[in-house]
């Protein structure tokens, strides 16, 4: 695991240590990461605008400047692009983000895809993760809108895209 932010590493070495399951953890900027190895798999969960959390947090959907958008879109750019060098032949790259907007979900994978030719989408099946069905968008992604699940409280939004390496 690798995080810039060691309050969140430290929420992660107690989920591990109440599971039971073992993980290498770095604080640094994925950015500064210089191993070079390659994995079977890679979770991206970018930093993002957050705004699929309104219905927790409304203040940010009147706090959320589009530059705010822009400028974690080419943050986001940067971190997929670094995460696609560490996933190996026939691994898997699973991005997600805590927001609605489609700049750092959808537009993102599309451009990504473009760049990486070595990269496909692999359609998400929204029953084997809990979601419901509606969630699955045509190019085989999820996203979760805080409007599904109402009659459970609801749920935050997101967008998740699994992309398989396929050289």
């Amino acid at each position: 695991a690798l995080d810039r932010s060691d309050a969140r590493l430290n929420r992660l070495r107690q989920n591990l240590a109440r599971t039971s399951l073992k993980a290498e953890i770095a604080v640094m900027p994925a950015e500064e990461w210089l191993d070079s190895r390659t994995f079977d798999a890679v979770l991206l969960d970018a930093p993002c605008t957050a705004t699929g959390t309104f219905r927790r947090n409304p203040e940010v959907l009147r706090t959320t400047k589009p530059v705010e958008v822009g400028k974690l879109a080419d943050v986001q750019h940067r971190l997929l692009d670094a995460a696609a060098e560490r996933v190996g032949p026939g691994g898997r790259l699973v991005y997600c983000v805590c927001s609605l907007e489609r700049e750092e979900g959808e537009t993102q994978i599309i451009a990504f895809l473009r760049r990486n030719p070595a990269f496909r989408t692999a359609p998400a099946d929204p029953a084997a993760v809990g979601a419901p069905a509606e969630a699955l968008t045509p190019e085989g992604w999820l996203r979760i809108l805080p409007s599904m699940w109402a009659e459970k409280g609801g749920v935050d939004g997101f967008f998740a895209a699994r992309l398989d390496r396929v050289t």
